[in-house]
């Protein structure tokens, strides 16, 4: 059974435009490709840094700005250690009977 008249003209048009729709999608998905491979090109000239190893560095730079507070804190004690030691020893220094001279009594 054929179909003739106005039916075949309309059912010609719809499949048409189906034709029509899945070459528009197919152009669509080789445009998108071809934007995306020209935009990585770019990117990658541009030495842009990805975000993988810009978020390794930065937990790097977290690491190591942890470890340089600890151990400015620790140098900081062992100064004042040093300090104090080196005050208790000008003050012995100081001192005849540390010295091991004996203060002439007149």
């Amino acid at each position: 059974m054929t179909t003739t008249g106005p039916n075949r003209i309309f059912d010609d048009f719809a499949k048409l435009m189906t034709d029509a729709a899945g070459a528009a999608q197919g152009v669509r998905r080789e445009v998108e490709t071809a934007v995306r491979a020209q935009a990585e090109r770019v990117l990658n000239s541009m030495d842009i840094v990805k975000r993988e190893e810009f978020e390794a560095m930065r937990d790097m730079a977290i690491k190591a700005r942890a470890e340089n507070e600890a151990l400015s804190a620790r140098l900081d004690a062992l100064e004042a250690k040093l300090s104090s030691t080196s005050e208790t020893d000008k003050s012995a220094d100081s001192d005849p009977v540390t010295l091991g001279t004996e203060p002439n009594v007149g």
